[in-house]
C-alpha cells in the first residue's frame, strides 16, 4: 500500500531536519494522492527540481520514484517557478517542497531514477 502524499511529505521533511537541512511545504496538494515536486536551492543562485517518475518508469506501484526535472540541470529560480506553474495547469493538486542545501542533497536515495 502506497503512503499518502501528506504522510510522505511529513516523513521527507523530518528526514531533511535530521540532517539539519531546512525543508518546507511551499504548496499543499491533495492529501491522498497529490503529485510531489522537490525544489533544492543550492544557495548559489541555482536550483535542482525533482518530480514523480512517469507511469511505467517506476519499479513498483507501492513506492514513490523520482526523476530529475528540467533535464537534470541546475537552473534559476525563475525556471523552476515557470516549470511548476505549467505542471499546476495540468494538476492543481500538486505539492511543492523547498529544500535549502549548499551540497544540493535531495535525500531521495535509490528512489531517484536517472535516465
Amino acid at each position: 500500500m502506497r503512503l499518502t502524499s501528506q504522510l510522505w511529505v511529513s516523513a521527507y521533511i523530518r528526514r531533511c531536519a535530521s540532517e539539519a537541512v531546512p525543508a518546507i511545504v511551499v504548496r499543499r496538494g491533495h492529501v491522498e494522492a497529490g503529485a510531489i515536486f522537490i525544489s533544492v536551492d543550492k544557495l548559489d543562485g541555482t536550483f535542482n527540481l525533482y518530480g514523480p517518475a512517469p507511469t511505467g518508469v517506476a519499479r513498483s506501484d507501492n513506492d514513490r520514484f523520482w526523476v530529475p526535472c528540467l533535464e537534470g540541470r541546475a537552473v534559476s529560480e525563475e525556471a523552476v517557478s515557470a516549470y511548476l506553474e505549467r505542471q499546476a495547469e495540468f494538476d492543481s493538486d500538486l505539492w511543492v517542497l523547498a529544500v535549502e542545501d549548499k551540497q544540493g542533497r535531495h535525500f531521495l536515495g535509490e528512489t531517484l531514477i536517472q535516465f
